[in-house]
């Protein structure tokens, strides 16, 4: 199998993984276990499978770097441990060959997302505030929760990561399958 379909079958199951997230994520606002384990395992069975060691070391060190990344927003306080999971079984899934386009749309994706909830919303200008005071916070006191504007907030709006993790996946997709048939 030549790279390129390689690459589409890998993010095409971590677009999988994150759609079932997503689903546990919006009603339940939790990512379980069940889901993010067997899919890190999945991911790097996969890449075992495929490509030997050496695909097991790239799919372990994408599940470290995407994991990695989205930890440092929960110790932040911004993100729950679902979401840090799920992104890792999401790079596990995908490999180290897709990370990059998989975590760039993710943040796109998670981007444009917050705008159109906190446009629907009516907070579009608090948000934009609330981002600036977050970037001051965090500038002058690391990785240490801001006081009010955290998860354990619950008058702040909410998203579930999830959704924009699963976006993210599927823009990803869509661009290798886009390069794939010229």
């Amino acid at each position: 199998m030549d790279v390129l379909k390689q690459q589409l079958m890998f993010t095409g199951g971590s677009l999988l993984c994150a759609c079932i997230g997503s689903v546990t994520d919006v009603r339940e606002r939790r990512i379980p276990n069940l889901i993010t384990g067997p899919a890190i395992v999945a991911g790097l069975l996969l890449h075992t499978i495929y490509s030997g060691w050496h695909g097991l070391g790239d799919a372990s060190l994408a599940g470290l770097i995407a994991g990695g990344i989205f930890l440092i927003f929960f110790l932040a306080g911004g993100m729950g441990a679902g979401d840090v999971k799920l992104m890792a079984a999401v790079g596990c899934i995908a490999g180290l060959s897709s990370l990059c386009l998989v975590m760039i749309s993710t943040a796109i994706a998670g981007g444009v997302i917050a705008l159109a909830v906190s446009l629907y919303h009516g907070h579009l200008r608090s948000t934009l505030n609330n981002v600036a005071e977050l970037l001051q916070h965090h500038g002058q006191s690391g990785l240490k929760p801001h006081p009010e504007l955290n998860l354990s907030n619950e008058s702040t709006l909410r998203l579930p990561f999830a959704l924009p993790i699963a976006a993210g996946c599927l823009i990803a997709l869509c661009m290798l399958a886009w390069e794939r048939h010229p």
